[in-house]
């Protein structure tokens, strides 16, 4: 190579805007309404195949289940983040929107716990009046609060060439 030739130097992904993230939250928010009533349907219908149908007008009666049920929910929306996470670093509405997940230092695919660890996180930033998402405008590398906390970070992806 000679001396003079310069190589490209590849600069970092840009951080991901709010409002990207935010249109990206109610594409997946569409398939995770799908998601939970389908597992609603099938949990129902064990219930009732298990107890019998309730009389005409009654409610399914969970008794001791409700709790393992409703858990049950909460593990399979966390386990469609960490599943698409995990596989890509993108859900359908982040690759809608050209977002991608991946870890802070190594720009790699998230590990499975800072998966679990941003999926824990990330509804209470959004449950304290949004704060831990508008923190992203604080911080001087433009992460969130669930974000450094994960230590994982949301980045816009390069349009396809076609």
């Amino acid at each position: 190579m000679p001396a003079n030739a310069r190589t490209p130097e590849i600069s970092p992904p840009a951080p991901a805007r709010l409002l990207r993230r935010f249109a990206a939250m109610v594409y997946d928010s569409l398939l995770l309404m799908a998601l939970a009533l389908a597992y609603g349907a099938l949990v129902t219908w064990l219930n009732v195949l298990l107890q019998g149908a309730p009389a005409e007008g009654e409610r399914v009666d969970w008794g001791l289940w409700r709790l393992p049920v409703f858990m049950g929910m909460l593990v399979v929306l966390a386990g469609f983040f960490c599943f698409f996470w995990r596989r890509s670093g993108q859900t359908l509405g982040m690759r809608a929107w050209r977002l991608k997940l991946v870890d802070q230092d190594s720009l790699a695919l998230p590990s499975f716990k800072q998966c679990i660890l941003r999926v824990v996180l990330a509804p209470a930033s959004l449950l304290c009046l949004g704060l831990g998402y508008f923190w992203h405008w604080l911080d001087p590398q433009k992460h969130t609060f669930h974000g450094r906390m994960s230590r994982t970070r949301v980045v816009l992806t390069p349009k396809e060439k076609h």
